[in-house]
C-alpha cells in the first residue's frame, strides 16, 4: 500500500481530507425537497465507492505493509471490530449531523459540531498516541475554541433575524461530541500487532457505518428530529435520479477525505492528533460555503458578519498552529 514518506505529502493528504470534509455537505444543498434520511441511503452507496476505489488503487501499491486485500484477511478480529465500532459511532454523529445542517444551516451546525468535534477528537487521540508539539498542538485547539464562541455569537445574532430554532444548535452539540470520539477507534484498529494499515480499517469503518446505518437511520425516518413527518421507504424510489448521484458522490468525497486523513495518521512525524485536527479544519471550509456561496448570513446583522470574519481568522491561526506542532 502507498504511504506518504515525507511531512510535505502528509500534509498535501491532511489539506485534502479538510477540503473534502468541508465540502461533501454541499451535495445535500444540491438535493431540495430530499429528506436527509433518504439521501443517507446514497450517502452509505458512496461511502463503499470511495473505499473499494482507493483500496484498489494506493491500497494496491507501493512499498509499504500489505495491499488492500491480503491487509483485509491479515486483519485480526480485535481490530476489525475497533474499526467497525468507529463507523458506528460515526454514523449516528453524522446523522445528527446531517439533520443539524437541515435545520441550523452549514454555516452554523459545521462550526459548531465540526469544531466542538476537534476538541474532543484532538485531545483523545493525543492521549492515546502522543505525537508533536503539545504546546502548539493544544494552543491551536485553544485558539480554535475560541472561534467557536465566536460562531455561537454569530448564530444568535442570525437568530434575531431568523425563525430557525434553537434545536439545531443543540444537536450540532451532541454531533461534535460524538464525531470527536469515533476517530479514537480507527486508530486503535491500525496500532499494534494484527492491525490493518488505513485502507483495509477504512473498508471495515465504512462496513459499521452500513450496518448502524439500518438501525440509526430507520429510525430517524419513523421519528424524524426536523419535527416534519415520518419518511418512507416507497419515496426512495421517487426521489429524482440526480438526487441519489449527489448523495453517492456526497459519500464518496467524504470517504476519499477519511482514507486519506487515516492515511496521513500513519506518517512517523504526525500522529492521529495532528491529522485528525487539521482534517477538522472543515469547520472553516464547511462555513466559506455557507457564507460566500449559500448566503446563509445574508440577511443578518453587520455584527454577525464581524464575528464571522473574526472566526476565520482564529480558525486559519489555530490551523496553522496544530500544523507547526509535528515540525516543533
Amino acid at each position: 500500500m502507498y504511504q506518504p514518506e515525507t511531512y510535505a505529502i502528509a500534509m498535501l493528504f491532511m489539506i485534502v481530507s479538510m477540503l473534502c470534509w468541508g465540502s461533501w455537505a454541499n451535495t445535500v444543498k444540491l438535493c431540495p425537497g430530499y429528506r436527509f434520511q433518504l439521501f443517507y441511503w446514497d450517502y452509505i452507496v458512496g461511502l463503499f465507492v470511495g473505499v473499494l476505489a482507493w483500496g484498489f488503487s494506493l491500497g494496491s501499491f507501493g512499498s509499504h505493509g500489505y495491499r488492500f486485500l491480503a491487509d483485509l484477511s491479515h486483519t485480526d478480529g480485535h481490530h476489525i471490530w475497533l474499526a467497525i465500532a468507529g463507523g458506528a459511532i460515526f454514523t449516528v454523529a453524522n446523522l445528527l449531523l446531517v439533520a443539524a445542517i437541515d435545520i441550523a444551516g452549514l454555516a452554523v451546525a459545521f462550526p459548531i459540531g465540526i469544531g466542538l468535534a476537534l476538541v474532543v477528537g484532538a485531545v483523545s487521540n493525543y492521549l492515546l498516541a502522543p505525537a508533536g508539539n503539545p504546546v502548539l498542538l493544544f494552543g491551536g485547539i485553544a485558539v480554535v475554541i475560541g472561534a467557536i464562541v465566536l460562531d455561537a455569537a454569530a448564530y444568535k445574532g442570525r437568530e434575531q433575524q431568523s425563525s430557525v430554532s434553537t434545536r439545531g444548535v443543540v444537536i450540532s452539540l451532541i454531533s461534535g461530541a460524538l464525531m470527536g470520539s469515533f476517530y479514537p477507534f480507527v486508530a486503535g484498529g491500525m496500532k499494534g500487532e494484527g492491525s490493518s494499515g488505513p485502507y483495509a480499517a477504512s473498508f471495515y469503518f465504512v462496513i459499521g457505518a452500513a450496518v448502524c446505518s439500518l438501525v440509526a437511520n430507520t429510525i430517524l425516518m419513523r421519528k424524524p428530529l426536523d419535527g416534519r413527518e415520518p419518511v418512507s421507504f416507497a419515496a426512495y424510489g421517487k426521489a429524482q435520479a440526480s438526487w441519489h448521484v449527489w448523495g453517492v458522490v456526497g459519500g464518496a468525497v467524504w470517504c476519499t477525505g477519511a482514507i486519506l486523513n487515516f492515511v496521513a495518521s500513519q506518517a512517523h512525524v504526525v500522529g492521529p492528533a495532528v491529522s485528525y485536527s487539521i482534517g477538522q479544519g472543515a469547520t472553516m471550509i464547511s462555513a466559506c460555503w455557507g457564507v460566500f456561496v449559500w448566503r446563509e448570513f445574508a440577511a443578518a446583522p453587520r455584527r454577525s458578519k464581524v464575528l464571522l470574519t473574526w472566526m476565520f481568522v482564529l480558525f486559519l491561526c489555530g490551523l496553522t498552529s496544530v500544523a507547526l506542532a509535528p515540525l516543533y
